[in-house]
């Protein structure tokens, strides 16, 4: 069986992480997203896989090749301009007859993977709290009847969980379909039209994990870092502190007086100390540092970005190529403790986290004693001056003096 995996688009509700990288290429417990996706559905038995790309399609091309790491085979088809997830699978017509589709940007589980294997015409479905920002499904004896695109009046919660198992018949189906009100062929306009016809089969799953927004990367890095194994390469000095689960890449030096809380995860030629204190639920990516008296918690650091003196970051993400200066706090708890709301592409949402530090794109720099309050949304290329304070949404190549 083929597994398509849908990697083409942009992941605009992932700004300014995705400005230069797509979505599924986000790290997560330092890999990116969509390669848990492989690596689940290697495990359910799949080796043969189609990417359906297009946006920076080189960087998914570049790291995956041509599945050989992984023992599996990859080939890519691009979608061209994305009109959809309708017309991303259709671009899979001429490679595919029996086949799984995963959408990149969500993670599932091996076993749930395996089960759609063997249902064949089947969709995963999964619950959640607000099926308002999803395609809402009504069932009827455990057969799909109807799915409501992000509706205000959610007849259930149970939601499209983005998994199906089709044959080739789903491409005629597919042809038939007109735009969505947004421009875009929906593969669930085509399932709607198909249950009308032949039984779809709705299978719950147990592990789905969705991230739409950039915060969301915390939550499933802490989920992988709570199930990785460990794994020590590189240099421990003699007096440091690993306590739990900590995984640490090839070439990396940990230095005397580190001290390290697991579950974390640090990659390949970093340089960790002297004296630093890294919490629980940190993926640091290959090429950085982490200096002396600096704390980092609960946060994700991708490559080639420095924390190298006397700095605090916590509940962050912080892109590559960044760079703190001394004495740069970023703030991560409200005073008055309530959940924290920021602007994010122009729209004020609630974060529903009561810890959120900052979301720094790549090549962000600040000068000594920067501080950045909770909940900043800084682009790429922006520079925080010596001692300035930087707070709410700050475009790209902005300046903060």
């Amino acid at each position: 069986m083929k597994c398509v995996i849908l990697a083409a688009g942009e992941g605009k509700r992932m700004h300014p992480l995705t400005y230069t990288r797509p979505k599924v290429m986000l790290p997560i417990a330092n890999k990116p997203m969509m390669e848990w996706n492989l690596l689940n559905a290697k495990k359910a038995g799949i080796t043969d896989f189609l990417f359906v790309v297009h946006y920076k399609h080189e960087m998914v091309r570049s790291y995956f090749k041509d599945g050989s790491p992984w023992n599996t085979t990859i080939s890519y088809v691009n979608q061209g301009s994305p009109l959809g997830t309708g017309h991303a699978i259709a671009a899979a017509e001429p490679f595919v007859d029996d086949f799984l589709v995963l959408s990149g940007d969500t993670i599932f589980g091996a076993d749930d993977i395996k089960h759609l294997m063997n249902s064949p015409m089947s969709m995963g479905l999964t619950q959640v709290e607000d099926p308002s920002q999803y395609g809402v499904v009504e069932t009827h004896n455990n057969k799909i009847k109807k799915i409501y695109e992000k509706t205000n009046e959610p007849p259930s919660n149970m939601i499209n969980a983005g998994i199906y198992h089709f044959n080739s018949s789903i491409f005629s189906y597919i042809k038939k379909i007109p735009k969505s009100p947004r421009g875009e062929y929906e593969i669930t306009d085509a399932i709607n039209m198909m249950a009308t016809k032949k039984s779809i089969h709705g299978i719950t799953i147990k592990q789905w994990r969705d991230v739409v927004y950039p915060w969301d990367l915390l939550d499933a890095n802490q989920e992988k870092l709570q199930k990785l194994p460990e794994k020590r390469q590189g240099t421990i000095e003699k007096h440091t502190t690993l306590k739990g689960p900590v995984s640490i890449g090839k070439d990396t030096i940990v230095m005397n007086g580190a001290y390290i809380e697991g579950p974390v995860i640090i990659g390949e030629n970093c340089k960790i100390g002297p004296n630093c204190y890294i919490r629980p639920y940190t993926s640091i990516g290959n090429h950085c540092h982490i200096g002396n008296a600096c704390e980092v918690k609960n946060s994700v650091i991708m490559d080639h970005s420095n924390v190298p003196h006397q700095s605090y970051v916590g509940d962050s993400i912080i892109g590559s190529h960044c760079n703190l200066g001394s004495g740069t706090k970023i703030a991560n708890l409200r005073l008055d403790k309530k959940d924290i709301r920021l602007i994010h592409n122009g729209i004020n949402r609630n974060t529903r986290r009561r810890k959120l530090g900052a979301i720094l794109g790549d090549n962000v720099q600040t000068g000594i004693n920067a501080t950045i309050n909770t909940g900043t949304i800084i682009g790429n290329n922006v520079f925080i001056g010596p001692g300035s304070i930087a707070q709410g949404a700050l475009s790209s190549s902005s300046r903060v003096l």
